[in-house]
């Protein structure tokens, strides 16, 4: 089957979804469809708890501090004229998102009830509860369902890019300039593969949490938009930066990892060991309000010092009914361990949470193959630079979706015609895989990331890691060529690739950075 629109995106996060949006507004004579992998509302931005960061009221705060503490927490590693327009950009798209019915929290004189996370040197956090991005999602795709020129396709896994390679074959050169024409998409529903074709795609598939053992990043972040993009040979970079959030709750067999929010430090929370002592002292004068960088690596050093799987956040001496308030659903969870937080401390350890890395976009979010955008996680915009600082990553998708939505309201050519793209070859011979299989490749993967490539590093580490990986890659490798599609397939593919991007991106890599560190350059 052939599906045929003027824009396809792919993933319905907060950057996919308010590309959707905005597109929908400025060509409301065009056909716009969103296919995603599982329900409506899975993604990462489902699972954002802490807030947005915007600088909003400028006789409290000021686009020069926002810009310096996100120059500060990207290690000298950002584009400083990405952080200026993102920054500068930031309060014209919360007042959209207001305009879209996104609540968010106000204190008792009617005013945004602002928080403070790590690395800020403001209040400027809004947040609604602790899940912010959860509200942020239900009220976008409420305004979608509103579009009629929006086509939604949930179930619908994205399998590859369709560029000149799948439409004239040999005929093109490798090192030809590229045009991507929409991509072959596996309907999980039906197992039929689809042909999706656009004028435009805009890539907005998260992260790739998955290729680690602890993340709490939900299980459909599997690096899908890294493989697809990495085998139509766009332009990645950054990929061995993989920020670690400092506090998940420690809670082995449960996955993903529940995010204790970094709010909760902001809002006064303290560290300690396992021995009750507060640590962070020692390893920068901001102290639990340190990047998440230096937080993660501290927990891991404290950790390994004492031989424990985990460290503490203590909230007792904090305010319990204004702490409730605040945190509703990590006070639930909380309860529901029997961790008692008006007198216990809370069992915390560092999990994979973001990934600055990705496909290189520029100020519009245009990648290196014509007609290809991305936005949101899977991108490298030179925002976050070596590290992301909190709260930075909702206000970058909004942004960056804004820009693609306006560049191609501008250029779009009402007379572009697609070339005769070809369906889907099916080259599958084994229909009795066993899916066991898949299951022991894809923790293997995880396990390979979590031991060898996870916050502390070193070139031995990430030369066992490849070696371990290829013999994985071979297997996937012969089970995709051979094999009927599945899901369970299509995501371990994409997992090895973003292992292999991580693992390879860090051995080029010869100085300690943000999220990047090894033993070897210390």
């Amino acid at each position: 089957m052939k599906i045929q629109s003027d824009i396809l995106v792919i993933g319905s996060g907060i950057a996919g979804l308010s590309f959707a949006i905005k597109a929908a507004e400025l060509l409301p004579d065009k056909k716009i469809t969103i296919i995603t992998k599982n329900t409506k509302e899975e993604s990462n931005t489902k699972y954002a708890q802490g807030g947005i960061a915007t600088v909003y009221d400028l006789t409290k705060d000021s686009y020069e501090a926002h810009i310096k503490d996100t120059l500060i927490a990207g290690d000298g590693l950002c584009d400083k004229e990405v952080v200026r327009m993102v920054i500068t950009q930031a309060t014209k798209r919360l007042d959209e998102l207001l305009n879209w019915g996104v609540s968010f929290d106000k204190n008792q004189d009617g005013e945004f009830d602002l928080g403070k996370e790590g690395g800020h040197s403001k209040n400027r956090i809004f947040h609604y509860k602790d899940v912010t991005g959860y509200e942020i999602e239900r009220s976008l795709l409420k305004i979608v369902s509103q579009k009629r020129n929006i086509d939604f396709y949930d179930y619908h896994y994205a399998i590859d890019l369709i560029t000149e390679h799948q439409v004239f074959g040999d005929l093109i050169s490798l090192d030809s300039d590229k045009t991507v024409f929409g991509a072959y998409v596996f309907d999980e529903k039906t197992k039929e593969i689809k042909t999706f074709t656009a004028q435009y795609t805009l890539l907005a598939t998260g992260g790739s949490g998955q290729v680690y053992e602890t993340t709490t990043n939900p299980f459909v972040a599997t690096g899908d938009g890294i493989g697809m993009a990495y085998r139509a040979k766009a332009r990645l970079a950054d990929m061995e930066f993989i920020q670690f959030h400092p506090t998940a709750l420690y809670n082995p067999g449960e996955s993903p990892a529940f995010l204790i929010s970094e709010a909760v430090r902001g809002f006064g929370a303290y560290l300690r060991n396992n021995k009750g002592e507060r640590f962070m002292k020692k390893y920068d004068e901001r102290m639990e309000l340190a990047p998440r960088d230096i937080v993660a690596r501290a927990i891991d050093t404290e950790m390994k010092l004492h031989g424990s799987k985990y460290v503490y956040l203590d909230v007792t001496h904090l305010d319990y009914n204004a702490f409730v308030k605040h945190f509703p659903n990590i006070t639930k969870k909380c309860e529901s361990l029997n961790i008692d937080i008006k007198k216990d401390y809370i069992p915390v350890a560092p999990a994979a949470h973001y990934m600055m890395g990705g496909i290189v976009v520029d100020k519009n979010a245009r990648t290196s193959i014509k007609n290809l955008f991305a936005s949101g996680e899977v991108s490298r915009t030179g925002l976050h630079g070596a590290n992301r600082l909190a709260s930075n990553s909702l206000l970058e998708a909004l942004v960056f979706s804004h820009n693609a939505a306006m560049d191609i309201a501008k250029h779009f050519d009402t007379n572009y015609k697609l070339p005769p793209v070809p369906g889907w070859i099916d080259t599958s011979t084994d229909r009795t895989m066993e899916k066991i299989l898949i299951t022991h490749d894809r923790n293997e993967v995880k396990t390979i990331m979590s031991n060898y490539v996870g916050i502390v590093r070193s070139n031995e580490r990430l030369l066992r890691a490849l070696r371990r990986l290829y013999v994985l890659y071979q297997d996937n490798k012969r089970l995709y060529d051979h094999s009927e599609i599945t899901t369970d397939l299509l995501e371990l593919r994409n997992l090895i690739t973003t292992a292999y991007l991580i693992i390879e991106f860090s051995r080029k890599r010869k100085e300690n950075k943000g999220g990047f560190y090894s033993i070897d350059f210390s």
